[in-house]
């Protein structure tokens, strides 16, 4: 399964994403950076 996240640089995004890949998921993340940063994504 496939999902376009949006907002997952940030803290709670990106943990929601994590799962999101431990569960068999292909994520994509789209994020502007305002709020959250690049070392929260894997």
């Amino acid at each position: 399964m496939k999902v376009l996240f949006t907002g997952g640089a940030g803290f709670i995004g990106s943990h929601l994403v994590d799962r999101l890949i431990d569960s068999g998921w292909e994520v994509k993340v789209l994020d502007d950076l305002s709020a959250g940063s690049l070392e929260n994504i894997k």
